[in-house]
């Protein structure tokens, strides 16, 4: 099973995150950042289909920017420390960054995020 990564930019072309892991299969999903010690600058992951996720056994904070079916960001959760959960309904996909990447890169509600 290959990994996928993608880039996520404004459909005018200014990029989001340069390197974002595509969790769709169920393992994938369920392994998240698990394990990992940081999550760097200009990378995420993407878990879809997820309209929540949880933070149990992480070691750092991370943004989860909340994505409906057309990539529009419905809402973002920022600074969630481990030991959280967080959700929110009309989510299909959430977009998880290092904590405070969504406001370094201005992300809105309202905003599409496409393939770049």
């Amino acid at each position: 099973m290959a990994t996928e990564h993608v880039s996520l930019a404004r459909p005018d072309g200014r990029v989001v995150v340069e390197r974002c892991l595509v969790a769709a299969r169920p393992l994938r999903r369920m392994r998240g950042l698990l394990g990992r010690r940081d999550l760097p600058a200009g990378e995420g992951i993407l878990l879809t289909p997820a309209a929540s996720i949880h933070t149990f056994f992480m070691r750092f904070p991370i943004d989860a920017v909340f994505l409906d079916r057309e990539h529009v960001v419905v809402d973002i959760a920022r600074d969630v420390r481990p030991w959280r959960a967080v959700g929110r309904r009309r989510a299909h996909a959430v977009l998880e960054l290092p904590a405070g990447e969504s406001a370094r890169r201005g992300l809105r509600p309202g905003e599409e995020l496409v393939r770049a």
